[in-house]
């Protein structure tokens, strides 16, 4: 074989290799090749071994794993004009392939565009109270709204999670100073909670021992049994309370006929 021969050899199987590396192409379990065919939507292949018509079928690789996107802080004013800053994370995969390359240009911007317009409406739309408290409900109305705009180019948005919401520093001493008044406002109710049920239990006791005089002498001897444990020297003498009575009534009587008796000497 002269040399003219080698080279071509040469040449064609370097022809054949280019070839054969063009029509064949191995697409991953996680992607899909969108198959076009002289600028024309063929069909959708993969996973696995594909080929290829050299020059004439031009594969666009798509990704189907889920994508985490997050959403830069968007400040907006809410509902009930609070101005604040919030940021979120959306997760989102292809569903359809052949519409992610063929119905948009970058799905990926086109779907962070989306989200952040979308996060700047859900604020405006909402007050404070519902941003902080139901964070949940806020979550599902943005999933819902993204999801609905991203279907046409074949996005599938899974997770919408808003992660942190700045408030300014004013807003945050008016939140504390109504935390704590809230506070002191259950402390007082329970304090007098625990005033009622005490004068209900002391109503319910004089009652018993107004109905039972023997149980007034147990409560007495019950005392000095505390004092006495106690190991001082203080005495008590329970005085009965018809005892005083009957004294104070006694008094007045005799004050009674001392005034009698000087105001007619001659009796």
């Amino acid at each position: 074989m002269d040399l003219s021969a080698l080279i071509s050899f040469v040449i064609v199987l370097a022809i054949l290799l280019f070839l054969v590396s063009t029509a064949i192409k191995i697409v991953p379990e996680y992607e899909r090749a969108v198959i076009f065919r002289l600028g024309r939507l063929l069909t959708v292949k993969g996973p696995g071994l594909i080929f290829l018509i050299p020059f004439v079928d031009r594969a666009v690789r798509v990704d189907l794993r889920v994508i985490t996107m997050d959403v830069p802080s968007q400040e907006a004013i809410s509902r009930d004009n609070v101005t604040v800053k919030v940021n979120a994370v959306v997760y989102f995969r292809v569903v359809e392939p052949s519409s992610a390359v063929v119905n948009v240009e970058d799905y990926r911007r086109a779907t962070w565009n989306i989200a952040q317009t979308t996060l700047r409406n859900v604020l405006g739309q909402s007050e404070l109270d519902e941003l902080l408290a139901h964070r949940e409900r806020i979550n599902q109305k943005l999933q819902q709204i993204i999801d609905e705009a991203t279907e046409p180019w074949g996005i599938k948005v899974g997770i919408v999670e808003v992660k942190d919401v700045e408030l300014p520093e004013t807003m945050k001493r008016s939140m504390a100073k109504q935390a704590e008044a809230e506070r002191e406002k259950r402390a007082k109710i329970i304090g007098a909670s625990g005033e009622y049920e005490a004068a209900q239990q002391l109503r319910e006791a004089a009652h018993t021992l107004a109905h039972e005089p023997v149980a007034v002498q147990l409560r007495y001897l019950s005392t000095l049994v505390e004092i006495a444990s106690e190991k001082n020297s203080t005495i008590i003498f329970p005085i009965p309370v018809e005892f005083v009575r009957a004294f104070g009534t006694l008094m007045e009587n005799m004050t009674g006929s001392s005034q009698s008796d000087e105001a007619d000497p001659a009796g």
